[in-house]
């Protein structure tokens, strides 16, 4: 990955029922905070996520692992994400995600 890269897929949400669990790099998940999950990039990155419906777009922290459901889902956003994205309502939605500022793939967890 670097810097400016996109890809398209489909990106869901996820709320009040993760609050103050851990997620995989260490701090506790937030609803109200922009933050995401996703497979591979490193824990730090900052990405533009796109709602390919709207043109809405939103910048998230990547803090956490997944999705992992065997569909085409890329990223999992923190429910303030989808909130201005106007995405809750439908679930999962188009997106395209561009990297903005690319972590440090060594970087430790949080605690």
């Amino acid at each position: 990955y670097h810097d400016g890269e996109t890809q398209r897929g489909l990106a869901s949400w996820y709320g009040s029922e993760q609050q103050g669990r851990l997620t995989a790099d260490g701090e506790r998940f937030d609803p109200r905070l922009f933050t995401a999950a996703h497979r591979q990039l490193p824990f730090g990155t900052i990405v533009r996520v796109t709602n390919r419906s709207n043109g809405l777009s939103v910048e998230v922290r990547i803090n956490d692992r997944g999705p992992f459901d065997d569909d085409d889902r890329i990223i999992d956003l923190s429910a303030a994400a989808a909130d201005l994205l106007q995405m809750k309502r439908a679930g999962i939605v188009a997106v395209e995600v561009e990297v903005v500022r690319l972590g440090s793939p060594g970087r430790v967890n949080q605690r």
